[in-house]
């Protein structure tokens, strides 16, 4: 790097004179005829025609040399727009939260449309009044109490906003349940953050039955949004809501909340167990408010929210960003790749959000002679592939695609401001100051970080992301679960008695200092955009009784972002394996996206000396029959059973007539 800078310098020296020795001579050329050319106005001429030269160069150098010179520059100035915005933020009395942003955008703007849902529309005060009467409702309920905790089990509709706003405005945490969850999982998720109260959408009506046993036992009072139930044990709300008053909430009911108080429970698969609700505290949504000003959105815009609300993506890009900028969100209850463009048409849509699947699913879409026709200018996400990205932009316009990074419970992030195909970010010197991060060499055997003779961890330009835990990027952590909490920090990494946070995830820098993302360590992998826990998977799998042991890891398949599940099981002696019992079993037990695909039955299931699972080679032979000689399933929605993958199928598979 030195001799490249040292060899930079000569060449730009050589330029530049060459530059000015022009200019001289092109002066004296048309001046050559006054004969008032003297000796001293040579040399100052000469002199000017250097300054000249070196300021017409200098753009050119800065181009050639320091191509992202001015966008560093840009997107330092937004840190700094951002540090002043969030700090005036935290100095306002009394305390300023998500919801006063809210209230400033009801106030300014009281009838533009906020929210527009399968043909109807709903303003920002429509928005306000409807919170206040479901915030007057619950009040009113005796199995509630002001600043309870409320776990919220609905999918994408109005009513998950408004009840949302109605419990901040009561000063109540929330619980984001996964709507995809059920039995085990449901109460797992429920209990973990101490809720006392559930509301559920009435199509989820027969999963709260499931556990309403246990939920009864527990005191929780159950509300599903209908105005009628006839379930005992669960309480018909929507009925409540139409009668309360809609007068507005006093501000004295939040006076207990602080910046380190829980506002959001968000759950997400780590790398063993069940899934882990991830605290997002009322000062992480004001800091996520002043990032989110700045991501190119305006009160203008018209913005497209398919993805879930119970997702960070969905609830704090899609909608917490719409409260911070005052857009119009276009509520959809699912992603549909072939309704989105129509969807976009329709509604004027002029910003939308994705993950890596929600790009891919639209590429795969047969194409059409009005792709382009549309008003989308923006695409927010993460987790496109390079390929898609190019190919996404070829067929649908020229879309500016605002990659980032960040997780849930993380304290860092990146943006790829420079709009460089396939990266997640830049590294940047005055990020860096600010949240301090770094990569570290990783053992993905031995599933630990490399240290040195002197103890401490080993920086690379490829390896695990981990961050410095501090006071401006701090690890809040998991509720009711220290022990996946500490799993997640650690410690002596560059220096002894230092804090870091283990994001789990392996990153490179190139040589530009842009930073790709390039797979998850541990035993989690991701499948339609979902973290699936696979120690989760492999005891949901084991309690059927005609397998002893199941080891659950992901496998790639081409033409798919992430990689689908697997499991290479044992059966229990004297035991059959049964397609049909196990597919009923799974799909009763595991979200669809963390079902496994394929299943391998082994003679015994590989550990290494400390009894940790083998994963390596099983992950290697993926699910090619051609080179694995024990019995392959493949799971059969069609047949509701495990049916046998043969060659033919696995064809199939790679060519892609066959979609999973």
């Amino acid at each position: 790097n030195k001799v490249w800078s040292d060899c930079s310098v000569h060449l730009l020296l050589l330029i530049k004179n060459l530059f000015g020795l022009f200019f001289f001579f092109f002066s004296l050329f048309f001046l050559q005829d006054l004969w008032i050319l003297n000796e001293k106005n040579m040399m100052e001429m000469y002199l000017l025609s250097i300054i000249l030269a070196s300021i017409l160069i200098i753009p050119f150098a800065l181009k050639t040399f320091c191509p992202y010179l001015w966008v560093d520059i840009l997107y330092c100035k937004d840190l700094l727009r951002i540090l002043v915005k969030f700090v005036s933020r935290r100095r306002r009395r009394p305390l300023f939260f998500v919801l006063d942003r809210f209230l400033e955008q009801t106030a300014a703007h009281p009838d533009k449309l906020f929210i527009v849902f399968e043909n109807e529309g709903y303003s920002y005060k429509y928005t306000d009044t409807r919170s206040n009467k479901t915030a007057n409702a619950l009040q009113s309920h005796p199995g509630y109490k002001v600043g309870d905790t409320v776990a919220l089990f609905m999918g994408n509709e109005p009513a998950f906003m408004f009840t949302w706003l109605a419990l901040a405005k009561l000063g109540s945490p929330v619980a984001l349940l996964n709507h995809n969850i059920r039995n085990k999982s449901l109460l797992h998720c429920f209990n973990c953050c101490r809720a006392k109260v559930l509301i559920a959408a009435p199509e989820l009506k027969e999963a709260v039955e499931d556990v309403l046993p246990t939920l009864t036992e527990q005191g929780v009072a159950v509300l599903l949004m209908t105005k009628h139930c006839d379930t005992p044990g669960i309480e018909s709300f929507s009925d409540k809501v139409d009668e309360a008053s809609d007068s507005p909430l006093p501000q004295s009911l939040r006076s207990h909340i602080t910046f380190k108080s829980p506002a959001v429970y968000i759950y997400t698969s780590g790398t063993t167990g069940l899934p882990k609700a991830a605290v997002v505290s009322q000062n992480r949504l004001l800091t996520a408010l002043a990032v989110l000003s700045s991501n190119g959105v305006t009160a203008s815009d018209v913005i497209y929210l398919n993805l879930p609300l119970y997702h960070t993506a969905g609830f704090i890009i899609g909608f917490i960003g719409s409260i911070e900028t005052g857009s119009t969100i276009i509520l959809k209850r699912k992603f549909s790749a072939s309704q989105f463009w129509d969807d976009c048409r329709k509604n004027s849509v002029t910003v939308v959000q994705y993950i890596g699947e929600v790009m891919r699913y639209l590429c795969s879409t047969p194409r059409r002679e009005n792709d382009k026709d549309h008003k989308v200018r923006l695409a927010i996400g993460n987790g496109v592939r390079a390929e898609i990205w190019r190919e996404f932009l070829n067929r649908f316009g020229n879309i500016q695609v605002k990659e980032f990074y960040a997780s849930t419970e993380g304290n860092v992030g990146f943006v790829n401001y420079a709009g460089k195909v396939g990266a997640i970010g830049r590294v940047n010197i005055l990020h860096q100051a600010l949240f301090p991060y770094t990569l570290i060499k990783y053992n993905t055997e031995r599933d630990e970080p490399v240290r040195g003779a002197n103890g401490l961890c080993v920086e690379s330009s490829k390896g695990l992301l981990v961050s410095k835990i501090t006071d401006i990027a701090p690890f809040v952590g998991y509720a009711q679960n220290e022990e996946q909490t500490e799993r997640k920090r650690i410690r002596n990494v560059l220096k002894m008695g230092d804090l870091y946070f283990n994001s789990g995830d392996l990153m490179r820098i190139d040589h530009d200092n842009f930073i790709y993302f390039q797979d998850r360590v541990g035993d989690t992998f991701r499948w339609k955009g979902e973290n699936v826990a696979t120690t989760e998977v492999s005891d949901i799998l084991t309690i059927n009784d005609c397998l002893k042991e199941a080891n659950v890891y992901g496998v790639q398949v081409p033409g798919h972002e992430g990689r689908i599940g697997m499991a290479a099981i044992t059966v229990n002696e004297g035991a059959q394996f049964d397609g049909s019992k196990i597919y009923n079993h799974v799909v009763n037990y595991l979200p669809s996206y963390a079902r496994p695909r394929f299943i391998r039955i082994q003679n015994a299931v590989e550990v290494t000396g400390t009894f940790k699972q083998m994963k390596g080679k099983l992950v290697e032979d993926s699910f090619d029959p051609g080179r694995i000689q024990d019995p392959l399933y493949i799971l059969d929605d069609h047949e509701k059973s495990y049916i046998q993958l043969t060659a033919e199928v696995y064809r199939s598979i790679i060519s892609g007539n066959i979609k999973l």
